[in-house]
């Protein structure tokens, strides 16, 4: 039985926390023997301490160094890592992992050491060969829609997360708790009309302010529409894109970070992802379709690999191509009585790749792919 010292030393629980625990589970109905390195601090993995794999505690990459075995490990990491950790990695383990982010305009020397990389789309496989990198996995090792977080209700929260590093965010952390968070509390009721939904952590790879600096008048002149956003950001991330969204007023609310994603997407009429090409894959449109709520998405990868056009959801031109002239008339025939695909109907068997019966014979084959490393 192969033994994989699986890593995720990120503090903040987003979409790579939620692939860490899917990934964990298949592998172990796949056969391996896992331990999971994580941040003491994520309280993600609290619900895990039952289940069949060992959980190790590492703040820090000193910690993990400190708590692997000695050599010969077969490490599997989640999160980017410093160099120095991992030239100490590659030489005394078999160092793989997984490269989340597209490499676009990005570097992929961080992957030089390691043995194997996987990812998670063939839009991300495309871009790490073309960057050079030969030790790429050659199948996407897709996500699943993984739905299990908190029954928490849906109420308002801030939008921020502040940056206690940073001195502008500690000021304006306590600006806000001394005003009080607007709103703060109240219960999630939807509005009449059309719900457009943004379930997604506002982070700068959604490039959700260039996005909705061109769709936002488009919206503002169709009355009926209105958009909820639940996530939250960094300051510079959340303001950029309340003026993005100046042009709706009233009509988009922020709602801050939610653990109960199962309950926001069904209240939904159609999700929307951010723009493509920074984007691996798109956790939150895999959830909205289990949900039944189709997907609105630029007509570009990596959404062509999980959004299937009239069946899960509509894809359209992207905004930046034609100043959104067809969102706009994708929006228009929606308005119109176009119907809304039920992606759990539609999308059956598109949808059954995004599932954990599909994630573990995944899983076997990285299995086999990592044991001939050994």
């Amino acid at each position: 039985m192969i033994h994989i010292h699986h890593v995720n030393l990120h503090r903040f629980v987003g979409g790579g926390e939620i692939y860490t625990r899917a990934l964990t589970r298949a592998l172990l109905d796949a056969g391996a023997r896992v331990t999971l390195y994580a941040h003491p601090a994520a309280d993600l993995w609290n619900a895990l301490s039952g289940e069949r794999f060992d959980r190790v505690p590492a703040e820090n990459e000193a910690r993990l160094l400190e708590r692997l075995p000695a050599r010969n490990a077969t490490v599997l990491t989640q999160t980017p890592l410093s160099a120095r950790c991992l030239a100490r990695l590659a030489a005394s383990h078999r160092l793989t992992g997984f490269a989340h982010m597209p490499a676009y305009q990005r570097s992929v020397a961080e992957f030089h050491p390691y043995r194997l990389v996987f990812t998670v789309s063939r839009y991300c496989i495309g871009l790490l060969r073309r960057a050079g990198l030969g030790q790429v996995y050659p199948e996407p090792v897709y996500g699943i829609a993984d739905l299990e977080r908190a029954d928490d209700s849906l109420e308002r929260r801030s939008p921020y997360v502040f940056d206690r590093r940073k001195l502008r965010d500690v000021l304006l952390g306590r600006l806000e708790r001394l005003a009080g968070a607007r709103g703060a509390g109240a219960p999630f009721a939807r509005a009449p009309g059309l719900a457009l939904g943004i379930v997604s952590l506002l982070s700068p790879i959604k490039q959700l302010p260039s996005l909705f600096a061109l769709l936002a008048p488009i919206l503002a002149q169709r009355p009926s529409v209105h958009l909820e956003i639940f996530g939250s950001g960094g300051y510079a991330q959340v303001r950029d894109l309340r003026r993005a969204l100046a042009p709706l007023g009233s009509r988009a609310r922020f709602w801050g970070y939610q653990q109960n994603v199962a309950a926001i997407y069904p209240q939904l009429d159609y999700l929307m992802t951010g723009l493509p090409e920074k984007e691996a894959l798109g956790q939150n449109a895999i959830e909205a379709q289990a949900c039944g709520t189709p997907v609105l998405a630029p007509d570009a990868p990596p959404f062509t690999e999980t959004v299937l056009e009239g069946a899960s959801g509509f894809r359209y031109r992207d905004p930046r191509e034609d100043q959104g002239r067809h969102f706009a008339q994708v929006l228009d025939a929606i308005l119109a009585g176009r119907p809304r695909p039920d992606p759990r109907v539609a999308a059956k068997e598109h949808l059954l790749q995004f599932t954990h019966a599909a994630q573990v014979a995944r899983a076997r084959k990285m299995i086999e792919a990592l044991s001939d490393l050994e």
